[in-house]
């Protein structure tokens, strides 16, 4: 689904004169060397880290499905993610696990880190994020169930406000049988614990 309100619908002009306003209002000088290009980096920048809002998740993973007839759980993990906090603008960061029961489908390997990052890269919450990944995967291929659990580092925390250095945040989406049967909930939740080396 594709946002109204993207940056990429202000024209380059505006979006840097916005920037050069901040600039002033925080008290620095833009035609200073060191920031007279800033607002054209910030621009593209934030171009880049909300690209998420032109592409179409559901169509990444429409491209890349197979019918098989596998129905143990198949995991990624340790997907890297970064994204922007919409409360202030700041990166959070950090890892997603992602795990599924087939019923009949698989999805390509490599889509599921594409997944998280068309939603990823747009103005996010971590609660968000977490259930629009489950939701996309469970509506693309009507798996026995999905799970999808995310940790991360906020630099609106860390930064600012309460300043804690070393928290993270958790989330989880369970559906279908991962919410449904503890077994299967307490599998995924044991093997992304798994280090590379298996302890």
């Amino acid at each position: 689904m594709k946002s109204t309100t993207d940056v990429s619908t202000i024209t380059s002009a505006s979006f840097e004169e916005l920037v050069r306003e901040m600039i002033v209002r925080l008290g620095e000088d833009p035609r200073r060397e060191g920031l007279e290009r800033t607002p054209d980096r910030v621009h593209r920048a934030l171009v880049q880290l909300t690209k998420g809002y032109k592409e179409d998740a559901e169509a990444i993973l429409r491209g890349a499905l197979f019918s098989v007839s596998y129905d143990e759980m198949v995991i990624v993990k340790d997907i890297e993610m970064f994204s922007l906090c919409e409360h202030h603008l700041l990166p959070f960061f950090g890892k997603v696990h992602v795990a599924y029961i087939p019923n009949g489908k698989v999805i390509g390997l490599s889509k599921l880190p594409r997944l998280v990052e068309v939603f990823a890269r747009r103005l996010q919450v971590q609660e968000r994020l977490t259930t629009q990944i489950a939701e996309t995967i469970q509506n693309a291929i009507e798996p026995q169930g999905v799970g999808v659990v995310i940790e991360a580092r906020h630099l609106c925390m860390m930064m600012r406000g309460v300043e804690k250095q070393h928290s993270a945040a958790v989330t989880s989406s369970m559906l279908g049988c991962f919410r449904d049967c503890k077994e299967t909930r307490e599998e995924f939740l044991s093997l992304i614990r798994q280090r590379a080396n298996g302890v």
